[in-house]
This record gives C-alpha cells, structure tokens and sequence, in this order.
C-alpha cells in the first residue's frame, strides 16, 4: 500500500536536497570562448557573467562591433555548459531520492 506519510517526508528532504544544491550552483563554473580563443567568458552556475577575457590583439577602435559579437557568443557558450553542469547537479542531489510513480514525471519538477 502507498505510505503517504513516508512520501511526504522524502518530498521534504529532496526539498531540502534542491535548496542545498541551488546554494552550491555558485561555485561551478563554465568557460565559453570565441574567435579561436580570443574572447573568453567565464559564468557560475547561477548563470552570473564572473568575467571577460579580450585579447590585446582585438583591443582596437575599429573592431568595436566584432569585439562585442565574440562577447556575446563566448557568453552564450559559456551559458549552455554551465546550464547543463546545473541540471546534473540537480540531477544528482535528487537521485533515488523519490519513489518512482509510474505515470509520474517528477524529474522537471526541480529544472527552472
């Protein structure tokens, strides 16, 4: 027989699981590059620019547009490693930690 009362505390320590590995989303991080390495970001798992790299060799007025196009694209990389770095981590800290329903999903209750 379902034991509601067991369920409800796995519900809240895989709550208390969830909170924990959000507050440790801070210390992963990712690194995205551009333009054969000549830009390069790097964010933490809470999807925060930590910081910016521009070759000197790119540091001159008439390249303002293209410096900001490999910026943006080496933080949209660096964006989706840390995004799927997040989602792993969240993926382990809730691990076994629910009983399988069947026709249940509860493995996007967690993604955001």
């Amino acid at each position: 027989m379902f034991d509601m009362m067991k369920m409800m505390g796995q519900i809240k320590e895989v709550q208390g699981k969830v909170k924990q590995a959000q507050e440790n989303l801070i210390h992963l991080t990712a690194e995205g590059e551009a333009g054969a390495g000549m830009v390069k970001a790097k964010v933490n798992g809470k999807k925060q620019l930590i910081s910016i790299e521009i070759d000197d060799s790119l540091v001159n007025e008439n390249d303002k547009e293209m410096i900001q196009d490999l910026t943006v694209a080496a933080v949209n990389k660096a964006m989706e490693e840390v995004d799927g770095l997040a989602k792993e981590e969240m993926r382990k800290a809730t691990d076994g930690a629910l009983p399988n329903i069947p026709g249940m999903d509860l493995g996007n209750m967690f993604n955001g």
